[in-house]
């Protein structure tokens, strides 16, 4: 795992506790990727006892499949022999980079809520406000959310944690935007229906760390995003929650919200 090419995971892993951090309801047990080497390798790191040498043969061998790949303009390809078997699918962030790609992947779903997708910080428990936060603060008023790296990549992180302190039934009226820079930085200002005002920034190569201002009528907060394991272990938690309940747990329209807005920065 020190080899993973990340070294902030085998970090945030050893400060867990073993095996009580692990899901009980479900097991990893097969991997494939595009070469066989890295398939060992990362079979190794995380005690995968199978290595599967296409995605058909996943799809055989497993009963729902964790689609870990960020580069949105192949998920696609990768994802289609999973829906066309029926089989649940994660599709890591973003599903797509527009909403024309994710519609064309929902139209392949074989059941409602076959397709899981987020942004794992949907689920950071840091970047969400409680009751006494809200009350302290007061009406929302105005969020400014900050994440380094490109937009395509990056901006869905602070999107979906933003989304999620909005009313569901506020429009978004995209205010003005920034053309994305040769490092994939990029900003967009959204005015929502109920006059909350959004900055949305990512700042590419210069260093930062993904974090948001919430502002409301008698008070701010600032939240940080720090607990990546327990972001990541909430939102599989919650995908194999779906699974078993036969539930839709990452809800279309949510999802059409978020990918607009990626699309939106892409565009600008």
């Amino acid at each position: 795992m020190e080899n993973c090419g990340f070294p902030v995971i085998p970090r945030y892993l050893e400060a867990q506790e073993w095996p009580a951090a692990r899901i009980g309801d479900a097991q990893v047990t097969a991997v494939c990727t595009q070469e066989r080497r890295i398939s060992e390798h990362i079979a190794r790191a995380a005690l995968i006892p199978h290595v599967c040498e296409s995605v058909q043969e996943l799809v055989e061998q497993c009963d729902a499949i964790l689609l870990a790949r960020d580069d949105a303009e192949n998920h696609w390809r990768f994802a289609e022999p999973v829906l066309r078997a029926g089989k649940p699918i994660y599709i890591d962030k973003p599903a797509a980079l527009r909403v024309q790609d994710l519609k064309k992947l929902y139209e392949a779903e074989r059941y409602s809520g076959q397709i899981f997708t987020c942004s794992a910080l949907r689920y950071a428990k840091e970047l969400q406000l409680d009751s006494s936060m809200q009350n302290s603060i007061g009406d929302l008023k105005s969020i400014v959310a900050v994440t380094p790296k490109s937009w395509a990549k990056y901006g869905i992180h602070i999107i979906e944690p933003v989304l999620k302190m909005l009313p569901e039934s506020d429009s978004l009226a995209i205010w003005s935007g920034l053309e994305p820079a040769k490092d994939g930085a990029s900003s967009l200002l959204v005015r929502t229906t109920s006059g909350i005002d959004l900055a949305l920034h990512a700042v590419g190569a210069t260093p930062a760390t993904i974090r948001m201002q919430v502002n409301g009528e008698k008070g701010m907060l600032d939240l940080n995003f720090h607990d990546s394991f327990n972001a990541f272990r909430n939102a599989l938690s919650d995908f194999i929650d779906g699974i078993e309940r036969q539930a839709v747990n990452s809800p279309q329209a949510f999802n059409y919200r978020a990918i607009h807005l990626l699309e939106t920065g892409l565009n600008s």
